[in-house]
C-alpha cells in the first residue's frame, strides 16, 4: 500500500544512498575514472573547452560533453571525488526516472516502480552511476532516445520523433557512434518485423530531424577537426570507434559467451527475473513494446558479443529494456529460494575474497596483483567481514520471515546497495587506490617537482598530485612514483611513500 501511495519518495531514498551518498567516499579508480578526471583537470587549467588532453597528450577516447559537465561541477564544488562524480549520479537519476514515467504511462505504477527499482539497485549501474566516466550519461541519452521513439511510434507526434533526434545528438556528444546505432539498427529490425519498412525509412531521415542533430551534434566535431586535423579522424573514428569493434584495444578480449557472466553478475540481485524474461521471448511477438524492448536488449548483447573488444559495461546499453520486461515477471511464481540464494552466494564470495585471492596467488603473474594480495588481509579485515555476514543475516531473515514478492525485492535492493557501495567499493578503494591518493597528496603538499611515473600508469595521481608527470627513465635526484615490485631496477634510493604495493621514492647515485 505504502509503494502505490509513495512510489516516488521509496525511490528517491534508494537513488540518494546508491547514487549519492557514496559519491565521496572511495577515491578515484584506475584507469578509467582517473583518466576522465585527469584529463577536466587539464581542460580546467589548460582552458581549451575544445579538445581533451591526458597527461598533456591528445585524447581522443570519447567526445567532448561529459568533460564539459565535470568541468562545471568541479568549478562549482572544487576538484574532488563528489564533484568528478556528479554529473554521472545526476545522470543516472534523470535514467532512472524516464525508465518510471515511462513505464507508468505505457503498462502501470506497479511496474514502473519496480523496473526502476532494478535499475537503481543492481551491481552493475550502481557502479556506473557513480564512476567519473561517460557511460551513465550516454545510458541516459540512449534511453530518453529509445523512448521518444516509441512514443512517435505510438502517437504518430513529429515533436516525438524530433526529441529523439535531438537526444541521439547528445549522446554522439557523449561517446560517439554508438549513440546513433543503436536506435537505428534497433528501430530497423522492429519496423522490418512489423512490415513497416518505409514508415522507417521515412523516419530516420526526416530532414527537420537530421537538422537538428547536426545543429547539436556537428559544432564540437567540426571545431575539434579544425584544430587537430586528420589525428582526430584517425584517432576518434579509426581507433576508438571502427577499431574497438574489429580488434580487442588493450587487450579487452573475450568469447562470443564473455556477456553471459557480466549479464549474471551485472544484473544481480534480479537475475532471476532477468532470465525469467529472457526465457519469455515467444510471448513478445504479438505486443508492440514487449517486442521493442526485446529487440533493444537483444541487439545490444549481439552486436557487442561479436565485438572485438569487449568490456563489461558494453552489455549496459541494453540493460534498461531488460528492467523493464523483468519486473513484468514479478509476479509470475517467484521463489524466494531463487531470489535470496544467488545473492548469498555472491556475499559468501566476497567474505572469503582475500582467501580466494591467496589461494589463485601463486597462478597470478602480475607482481602488483600478488602484493596487493598479500596485503589484502589487512584492508578486508574483521570489520569488513563482520558488515557482510550482517547483510548475510539480513538477507536469511527476508528469507524466513517475510512472504510478499515485493517485501523481499525491496529488502534485495537495499542488501545489495549497502554491500556495493558501503563495504566493497570502499574497502577495495582502500586497498588499491588510497596509497595512490596518498603518493600523490604527499607529492603536492611537499612540494616535489617533475614526479616520473614508471612502470605503472595511474591518471589518478595527476589528479591528486595537480600536475603533469614524465614518462621516461629516471636518473639520480629524480622522484618517481613507481609499484614495489619495480624498485629492483633501482640500486640506491630513499622511500617517501611505500603502501600496499605502490611506491614513491627519490633516486641517489646509481
Amino acid at each position: 500500500m505504502f509503494i502505490q501511495r509513495h512510489p516516488l519518495a521509496i525511490l528517491a531514498f534508494f537513488i540518494f544512498i546508491a547514487f549519492f551518498l557514496p559519491l565521496p567516499f572511495s577515491p578515484l579508480f584506475d584507469l578509467d575514472e582517473g583518466a576522465f578526471s585527469e584529463a577536466t583537470r587539464e581542460m580546467l587549467v589548460g582552458k581549451d573547452y575544445i579538445t581533451t588532453y591526458l597527461n598533456g597528450e591528445l585524447r581522443f577516447d570519447k567526445p567532448i560533453l561529459i568533460y564539459w559537465f565535470q568541468l562545471m561541477s568541479v568549478k562549482l564544488f572544487g576538484l574532488n571525488e563528489f564533484a568528478l562524480r556528479l554529473p554521472s549520479a545526476l545522470a543516472g537519476t534523470f535514467w532512472a526516472m524516464s525508465i518510471y514515467f515511462f513505464i507508468q504511462k505505457t503498462i502501470d505504477k506497479p511496474t514502473a516502480f519496480f523496473a526502476t527499482l532494478f535499475m537503481v539497485a543492481s551491481i552493475q549501474i550502481n557502479m556506473i552511476t557513480k564512476a567519473a566516466i561517460a557511460d551513465s550519461l550516454l545510458n541516459l541519452f540512449i534511453v530518453l532516445s529509445m523512448f521518444s521513439i516509441y512514443y512517435y511510434h505510438k502517437e504518430k507526434k513529429q515533436k516525438l520523433l524530433y526529441w529523439a533526434f535531438f537526444f541521439i545528438a547528445l549522446g554522439t556528444l557523449t561517446k560517439g557512434p554508438v549513440a546513433i546505432m543503436i536506435p537505428v539498427i534497433v528501430t530497423l529490425l522492429f519496423y522490418s518485423i512489423r512490415g513497416d519498412f518505409l514508415r522507417w525509412i521515412k523516419m530516420v531521415f526526416n530532414p527537420i530531424g537530421i537538422l537538428i542533430f547536426v545543429l547539436v551534434a556537428a559544432p564540437w566535431y567540426i571545431a575539434e577537426y579544425l584544430a587537430q586535423g586528420q589525428a582526430f579522424i584517425d584517432g576518434f573514428f579509426f581507433q576508438h570507434n571502427i577499431g574497438r569493434f574489429s580488434s580487442a584495444m588493450e587487450s579487452h578480449r573475450g568469447t562470443l559467451l564473455y556477456f553471459i557472466p557480466v549479464l549474471i553478475v551485472g544484473f544481480m540481485p534480479f537475475t532471476y527475473f532477468a532470465v525469467k524474461a529472457i526465457a519469455g521471448v515467444k510471448s513478445y511477438i504479438k505486443d508492440d513494446l514487449k517486442l521493442y524492448l526485446f529487440i533493444w536488449f537483444a541487439f545490444v548483447f549481439v552486436f557487442f558479443s561479436f565485438s572485438g573488444t569487449k568490456l563489461p559495461h558494453y552489455v549496459i546499453y541494453g540493460y534498461t529494456p531488460l528492467f523493464i520486461l523483468s519486473a513484468l515477471y514479478l509476479q509470475k511464481n517467484v521463489s524466494k529460494a531463487w531470489l535470496i540464494y544467488p545473492i548469498l552466494i555472491l556475499l559468501t564470495i566476497l567474505l572469503f575474497l582475500p582467501d580466494i585471492a591467496t589461494i589463485f596467488k601463486e597462478s597470478i603473474r602480475d607482481e602488483l596483483a600478488q602484493v596487493l594480495i598479500e596485503n589484502a588481509y589487512e584492508t578486508f579485515d574483521i570489520w569488513y567481514r563482520l558488515l557482510i555476514i550482517s547483510v548475510m543475516l539480513f538477507l536469511l531473515f527476508l528469507l524466513k520471515f517475510l512472504q510478499k514478492t515485493e517485501s523481499i525485492v525491496m529488502g534485495m535492493a537495499l542488501a545489495m546497495i549497502v554491500s556495493v557501495n558501503f563495504i566493497v567499493i570502499p574497502t577495495y578503494g582502500k586497498l588499491m587506490q588510497l596509497p595512490i591518493k596518498e603518493a600523490a597528496l604527499l607529492a603536492k603538499n611537499k612540494p616535489y617537482k617533475n614526479i616520473i611515473m614508471y612502470g605503472i600508469s595511474t591518471p589518478s595521481f595527476n589528479v591528486y598530485y595537480e600536475g603533469l608527470v614524465s614518462k621516461k627513465r629516471p636518473i639520480n635526484g629524480d622522484i618517481v612514483f613507481t609499484k614495489t615490485p619495480k624498485l629492483k631496477d633501482f640500486k640506491n634510493y630513499k622511500i617517501l611513500y611505500k603502501k600496499n604495493g605502490f611506491t614513491l621514492i627519490k633516486l641517489g647515485d646509481n
